[in-house]
């Protein structure tokens, strides 16, 4: 008999085929890896992008309101509210009583005399104008005198009965305040009575500008030398009135 003693050469094979064996997965092992959960590649994105929305959530948290928008006109949304020197900005404000003092200190300064005032007041001074309100038409001569009124060869009182007709026809010369060292000589026609009153009252402020052109500024700011052109409307044809209609009637 013959000993057969393995050599190192037959021995090398045998144990890589082994270590080859031991290498490859069982098939218990294999479904186990097959069972066991896959990374997913687009978790790592999705992980990240909740993360980053987070994290501005928490930003726009701490971040503060949004300015408001611009009006069209800047300034347009504001209230007024001046404060004068002296005052209670907290104190409660009556606005009418304001507005009552406000036109009362108006009406104060209309009433003051006009402060310069150049007129010649000679003997032959004469100072020619007209004045016109709606139909009515009054020519004026104003002359050097102690305030009588001649309108039409009748005093003031018996051509305007009325007193609040006489305080307006008065108002430009009180104004200058030569209402007791001029007279008044006017020719009327056209109109009514106040039509007729706020004529003499342009009338005489036009022939005061005429005596001082200086007064223009005084005269103009109070309205005295503003032609009112407001007059009824003319009847039209079809209609009852300027603009009034028959009754419609559908048969």
């Amino acid at each position: 008999m013959t000993d057969e003693t393995p050599t190192p050469e037959d021995e090398t094979p045998r144990e890589d085929e082994q270590a080859a064996e031991s290498a490859q997965p069982t098939p218990a092992a294999a479904g186990d890896a097959s069972d066991a959960p896959q990374p997913d590649a687009d978790a790592e994105p999705a992980a990240e992008a909740e993360a980053g929305a987070e994290a501005e959530g928490e930003g726009e948290g701490d971040e503060e309101e949004a300015p408001r928008a611009k009006p069209a006109i800047p300034g347009a949304d504001l209230e007024v509210d001046i404060v004068e020197e002296g005052a209670d900005p907290l104190a409660e404000r009556d606005l009418e009583a304001e507005a009552a003092a406000a036109e009362a200190a108006a009406e104060e300064e209309a009433q003051q005399p006009i402060a310069s005032v150049a007129i010649d007041l000679g003997a032959d001074a004469r100072y020619r104008a007209t004045g016109k309100r709606k139909t009515a038409v009054a020519r004026v001569i104003l002359r050097p005198g102690s305030g009588k009124f001649e309108i039409n060869g009748k005093s003031l009182d018996e051509y305007f009965p009325r007193l609040t007709l006489r305080r307006q026809i008065l108002q430009p010369l009180e104004a200058v305040g030569f209402e007791e060292r001029m007279d008044v000589v006017a020719r009327m026609h056209g109109g009514g009575v106040s039509a007729q009153a706020g004529a003499l009252r342009h009338g005489i402020s036009r022939a005061l500008l005429e005596a001082d052109p200086n007064l223009r500024g005084e005269l103009k700011k109070r309205g005295f030398l503003t032609r009112d052109a407001r007059a009824k409307e003319r009847k039209k044809a079809g209609l009852k009135k300027a603009r009034k209609r028959p009754q419609f009637s559908k048969r």
